[in-house]
C-alpha cells in the first residue's frame, strides 16, 4: 500500500458558486493507493511511512490537478524543432524567414509552424516558395493546423498533386502523418513525449486528452513502456482508426490493453478517449462553416465555409461510436457546424463534446445544455483570433468564445489549449478566459468572460475542492489563485505567473519532489 501525507496545505475552494474569500486554515491530506482518503487537521502518519511519503506544504495552496482537454501531443512535441512563423505578417515575411533558415541549414528540410495567413492581404503561391527554396522540401503549417503551404518538392515527396495553392483540410490531415518521411521521427520519440509531459507537469497538469492525428493504442503503450507513464492520458481515435478500436472492444474510459503488464493491474492512467471528428474547418483558413458568408467572401471558393462531412456521414459516425460505447468529440468552429453537430447528437443519442464552439447562437448554447453535450473550448485562441474575427465575421464577433452564455445556460465547460495552436499552459487558458485580452486593449467582449473561480473549475476535469474519494491528482501552489482582487487585467496577469510548487498524479510526485521532507 502506498501512502502520501501532505501536511499543512490550504485547500483552494473549487466548484459551482465559489467566490474568493479569506485564505483557509491549513489541513492535512492523505492519499492511499492513488485516492484521497482523509482530509483534516493533524492526521496521523501511516505506520512505516518513509520520509519521501510525508510532505510539508508549509501553508501552500492545494488544488485538484489540472487537465488540458484538447491537445495534439505529437505536434506539440515537434514545436520546438520547427521554424517559428508566428511573427510573419505577409507572404514576403514568411519566404524571407524560410530563406534565412535555409542559409543557416542548407539542404535540410524546413517545417514551419504558426503563420496566420487569414490576416494577409493576398493568397500565397507555391511558385514564390519554390523561388527561395529550390529542391529542398519546405512545409509551412498554418497556425490553426488546417492548411499548409508546401513547395513543389514537398508536394511530390508527400505524394500530393502539384498545384500553386495551399493544401487544406482533409487532404492536409491525411498528408500530415507522412511528414516523418521528410524529417524523421526524433521529435515524436518517447523521449520527446516524456519531455513534453514533464513540462506539462511543471505547470500543474495531471492529465490530457490527446487528439493527435496519427498513432493508436499500440503507439501509446510503447511510449508508456518507455517512460511516458507520467500523467493521465485519454487517447482519441479518428474515423480511420475506428475499426481497430472497435475490434479491440474499447469503450471510452477503458484502460488500454497491456497497461497492466507494464505498470501494474491497478493503473488506470492510460485510457481510451473519444472518437474525434473534424466537421468543419477554421477561421484563419476561412473554412469554418457559417450560417452567413464571410465579409471577404469574394476571395473564397465557399463564401460561408463548408462542412467536411455530409449530414449523413456525420450521423453515421456518431451512431457507430455511440453503439460501441465511445464518446464523440466533434470539432465545430462555425455556427452552422455547431448547429449541425448538435442535430446529429440529438438524432443519434451520442454523448460527448463540441470542440471549439468558437461561434454559436444563443439557441444552440441552450441546446447544448439540454442535450448534455460538453463545450470543450480553448480560451487562448481568442487572443490570436480577435482582430481577424472583427475583420471577417464582423458583428458576429459578439457570439464568439461565448463562455458566459454557455455557463449561464448550464453547459458543462472544459478548457484546453489545442496545442500547438496555443501553448500547453492551463494558466494561460484561464487568464484568457478571465481577461480576454493579450495587450493593453480592453477585454474583447468582456461580457463573455469567466471569473477566476469559474475558469479554475473548468480546468480540473470536474473535480471540486479536494476531498476524500477524489483521485490523488493534486497540485501545490506557491500563491493563492484568488488573491488578485483588482481588474481582470490584474487577475489575468496573476494567473499567467502562477507558481507551481509540486504536482502529484495518483499520489506520486511528477514534479517538485524537492519540497519533500527528508
Amino acid at each position: 500500500m502506498s501512502t502520501l501525507l501532505i501536511r499543512q496545505a490550504r485547500l483552494v475552494p473549487v466548484g459551482p458558486g465559489v467566490t474568493a474569500g479569506p485564505s483557509p486554515r491549513p489541513v492535512d491530506v492523505v492519499v492511499t493507493d492513488g485516492r484521497v482518503t482523509a482530509v483534516g487537521p493533524d492526521l496521523p502518519v501511516h505506520p512505516g511511512a518513509t520520509a519521501a511519503e510525508v510532505v510539508d506544504a508549509e501553508g501552500r495552496w492545494l488544488i485538484p490537478g489540472l487537465w488540458d482537454q484538447h491537445v495534439h501531443l505529437g505536434q506539440w512535441t515537434l514545436a520546438s524543432q520547427r521554424l517559428d512563423l508566428a511573427g510573419a505578417r505577409s507572404p514576403e515575411d514568411a519566404t524571407r524567414m524560410v530563406a534565412e533558415r535555409l542559409a543557416e541549414q542548407p539542404g535540410h528540410p524546413v517545417i514551419g509552424w504558426g503563420h496566420r495567413s487569414g490576416g494577409w492581404e493576398r493568397d500565397v503561391t507555391v511558385s514564390e516558395l519554390d523561388a527561395v527554396s529550390g529542391e529542398t522540401p519546405v512545409v509551412l503549417i498554418s497556425g490553426d493546423g488546417h492548411h499548409a503551404w508546401l513547395n513543389t518538392t514537398a508536394l511530390l515527396h508527400l505524394a500530393m498533386p502539384v498545384r500553386d495553392s495551399v493544401v487544406r483540410e482533409a487532404e492536409w490531415f491525411a498528408a500530415y502523418a507522412r511528414l516523418s518521411t521528410l524529417v524523421g521521427d526524433d521529435g515524436t520519440s518517447p523521449a520527446a513525449y516524456r519531455r513534453a509531459l514533464d513540462t506539462a507537469a511543471s505547470l500543474g497538469v495531471v492529465g490530457l486528452v490527446d487528439l493527435e492525428f496519427s498513432g493508436g493504442a499500440a503507439d501509446w503503450l510503447h511510449r508508456w513502456e518507455q517512460g511516458c507513464d507520467r500523467l493521465r492520458v485519454r487517447m482519441s481515435t479518428y474515423a480511420e482508426g475506428l475499426d481497430q478500436v472497435l475490434s479491440l472492444g474499447l469503450r471510452t474510459g477503458d484502460v488500454l490493453p497491456g497497461v497492466a503488464d507494464v505498470t501494474g493491474p491497478h493503473d488506470d492512467r492510460l485510457q481510451m478517449g473519444p472518437l474525434k471528428i473534424i466537421s468543419d474547418g477554421s477561421l484563419n483558413t476561412r473554412t469554418a462553416w457559417c450560417c452567413e458568408p464571410y465579409a471577404d467572401a469574394h476571395r473564397l471558393e465557399y463564401p460561408a465555409g463548408q462542412p467536411n462531412l455530409s449530414g449523413a456521414e456525420l450521423r453515421s459516425l456518431l451512431e457507430r461510436a455511440h453503439a460501441a460505447g465511445l464518446e464523440v468529440a466533434t470539432h465545430a468552429i462555425g455556427d452552422a457546424a455547431v448547429a449541425a453537430a448538435l442535430a446529429a447528437y440529438a438524432t443519434t443519442g451520442a454523448r460527448g463534446s463540441i470542440e471549439h464552439a468558437q461561434m454559436v447562437g444563443r439557441a444552440d448554447s441552450r441546446r447544448m445544455a439540454e442535450l448534455g453535450i460538453r463545450a470543450s473550448v480553448q480560451p487562448a485562441h481568442l487572443l490570436d483570433d480577435r482582430d481577424l474575427t472583427e475583420k471577417i465575421w464582423q458583428e458576429r464577433a459578439s457570439r464568439c468564445f461565448a463562455f458566459r452564455w454557455m455557463l449561464d445556460d448550464g453547459v458543462e465547460l472544459v478548457l484546453g489549449s489545442d496545442a500547438p495552436v496555443s501553448p500547453l499552459d492551463p494558466w494561460l487558458a484561464m487568464a484568457a478566459a478571465v481577461h480576454r485580452s493579450a495587450d493593453e486593449r480592453e477585454p474583447w467582449h468582456g461580457e463573455q468572460a469567466l471569473t477566476v473561480a469559474e475558469a479554475l473549475a473548468a480546468s480540473t476535469d470536474g473535480w471540486g475542492t479536494v476531498a476524500p474519494g477524489h483521485p490523488g491528482d493534486l497540485v501545490l501552489l506557491d500563491a493563492d489563485p484568488y488573491a488578485a482582487f483588482g481588474s481582470t487585467a490584474e487577475q489575468g496577469a496573476w494567473l499567467r505567473e502562477m507558481p507551481v510548487a509540486a504536482t502529484y498524479v495518483a499520489g506520486e510526485a511528477v514534479y517538485g519532489a524537492g519540497i519533500e521532507l527528508g
